[in-house]
Parts: C-alpha cells; structure tokens; sequence
C-alpha cells in the first residue's frame, strides 16, 4: 500500500527534488528567510523542521546526520551554533510560510516567503 507516500511534485526526478529540497535548506538556514513558490515552501518546510529538531541537541553523532542531509559544513555548523540554540524551548513549528498577494511574472505561479522563526 501506498499510504503516506505522497511527495510534492517539484521536480522531473527523485535526484532533482533531493538536490533542490537540500539547496532551499541551505538557503533557509544561511539567510533565514527566501523567497519562492508556495510549493516549494511546503516542501522546504517539513526537511528544515527535521533538521532543526535535530539540531537541538548537539552531539557529534547528530552533526554527521544534519552533514548527511545537507552535505555542507558551513550550513551545518551555522545550523548547530545559532538556529538550534534558539528553538531550544520551542516543541515545533520552526518555520513560517506568508503568501504573496501576486504571482511570479512569467508564468504567474503563487509565490511564499518561508522564514524561520525568532
């Protein structure tokens, strides 16, 4: 059975999607706020609240993970030194998403920030 198997169609293959899932992340974490497509966000969203939640608790085994998942030192070590310490006490929902009122130019797609937190 397929339950619970659903992914979000933002790219032409698994590989695509992996790659972009872990770049807006990056992005995410590095600039705290991007803007993009309201899909995209959703997506985006789920992948940095699980990194985050990892990032809460800093142990070497919980930094080869977040690298795993992310595949950049820098992005993981801002990860652990300043996004993690601050959602200490806070038992999820790390992310927010805003709708834009307009759609891109070219092809009108709905448009979100997704941001972190404070």
């Amino acid at each position: 059975m397929r339950h619970q198997k659903r992914k979000y169609r933002i790219g032409s293959s698994p590989s695509h999607r992996k790659s972009l899932l872990r770049n807006l992340a990056i992005e995410v974490i590095d600039h705290g706020k991007i803007k993009t497509t309201h899909t995209k966000c959703k997506a985006v969203q789920t992948f940095v609240e699980k990194l985050i939640t990892i990032a809460r608790v800093d142990t070497v085994a919980n930094r080869r993970l977040a690298f795993s998942k992310l595949n950049n030192k820098i992005a993981v070590a801002k990860l652990f030194a300043e996004v993690g310490p601050k959602c200490k006490d806070r038992n999820g929902g790390y992310t927010r998403i805003l709708k834009l009122a307009d759609g891109r130019v070219g092809d009108n797609a709905k448009m979100s920030y997704i941001a972190l937190v404070d």
